[in-house]
């Protein structure tokens, strides 16, 4: 199954009050050698497939990966979306940051993995689409995210 999403929305702050900015995730992706790991509700043990297609554009850092069956969290983020659940969040390390109010504003992140969540920090950080596999590798569109409920930068 191939899903794809907005992981993080710039200039929207999470509920932690910290902002990435636009431009936060250039430097890691562009290190980026392999595909990015995607995991259940941030847990190592949950491996659901990678995150194969990754790019920042004026809204936020979007991305497209495949669950794969092989892997030991791919059965819990399948149940989890026929559940309804749409939540992304990232799990990284801040590079570059300032304090601002409660919160940061995070200028550079280091991008670890991007998780399939119930409960993601930043509430507008959702999967925007699903498709399915066909067997003979044309995608098939499948129920998607409402795009509208996604805010614009401030």
């Amino acid at each position: 199954m191939i899903i794809e999403g907005y992981a993080a929305l710039f200039g929207v702050a999470d509920q932690m009050h910290d902002i990435v900015r636009a431009g936060a995730f250039a430097a890691s992706l562009a290190r980026r050698t392999a595909p990015l790991p995607m995991l259940v509700e941030h847990e190592p043990r949950l491996l659901a497939g990678y995150w194969t297609e990754l790019h920042e554009d004026a809204r936020g850092l979007w991305l497209s990966g495949e669950i794969r069956d092989e892997f030991a969290g791919a059965a819990r983020a399948r149940r989890l979306l026929a559940r309804g659940v749409d939540g992304l969040s990232i799990g990284f390390v801040p590079v570059a940051a300032h304090a601002q109010g409660r919160g940061r504003v995070l200028s550079e992140i280091e991008l670890l993995e991007v998780s399939i969540v119930t409960h993601p920090m930043q509430h507008f950080a959702r999967l925007t689409a699903r498709s399915r596999q066909s067997a003979v590798g044309n995608r098939q569109p499948g129920p998607s995210t409402a795009d509208w409920r996604l805010p614009t930068a401030a």
